[in-house]
């Protein structure tokens, strides 16, 4: 095998990990209103900025003062974190889970494909449908889907486990922000109060909610 040769530098940019690292967070809360958010939740949206590179997301950010105790304990107490798509799974940095956590994606389960044409749905939304035996005091990411969103607040609502914490964030033109939207009432409208985050409107995505599920998951930024 030929040995990789580096090339001339072009650019001036820095390009020593540890530093880049730092910088970005130290750009972060130089640029951002951190005041919109709770305390407690100042890391997880540091973290949720770094993720999108949006230092305005401060302003649609909603997250709960109770998450991040919330979602650590039961992290720390070894709930599984069960995300709607593989992309939030491969986001989580598993050296940050405090007790080895299974992080699960059902989305690629044979009886899928089925479910979701037998209900006339998405097969993200019906893949949430196989997490109820999981949910009890789970940790929720959900990054992609509205439908799963949705979905997920449906089955509360029907009486599902409830899980300890959500951090809601799909992305998207069609449902996004109604769902967000949802989850947002769900104490309100319906009773069902569960710790969450979520960002209004169209933004969200997998990035910004595995770099959610990082921050929850350890103190250390």
């Amino acid at each position: 095998m030929t040995e990789p040769r580096r090339p001339e530098r072009h650019y001036p940019y820095v390009d020593r990990g540890p530093a880049i690292y730092l910088d970005s967070f130290a750009t972060i809360r130089r640029e951002a209103d951190l005041s919109r958010v709770p305390a407690t939740a100042e890391k997880v949206a540091v973290r949720m900025i770094h993720g999108s590179g949006q230092v305005d997301l401060t302003e649609d950010l909603v997250i709960d003062p109770r998450l991040v105790p919330t979602a650590r304990a039961a992290l720390e107490a070894g709930a599984p974190i069960l995300c709607d798509a593989t992309m939030v799974v491969k986001g989580v940095t598993r050296g940050r889970l405090p007790a080895d956590n299974e992080v699960l994606c059902t989305l690629n389960e044979p009886q899928v494909p089925g479910l979701a044409a037998a209900w006339g749905t998405t097969r993200t939304a019906a893949a949430v449908s196989l997490w109820e035996p999981r949910l009890a005091g789970a940790v929720i990411a959900i990054g992609n889907a509205p439908t799963a969103l949705f979905h997920l607040l449906e089955m509360l609502i029907d009486g599902a486990p409830r899980p300890a914490a959500i951090v809601g964030c799909p992305v998207g033109f069609i449902g996004a922000a109604e769902s967000k939207q949802a989850l947002v009432d769900l104490a309100t409208v319906h009773g069902i109060d569960i710790p969450f985050v979520t960002v209004r409107g169209r933004r969200g995505g997998s990035a910004m909610t595995s770099s959610a599920l990082n921050a929850l998951a350890q103190e250390e930024e």
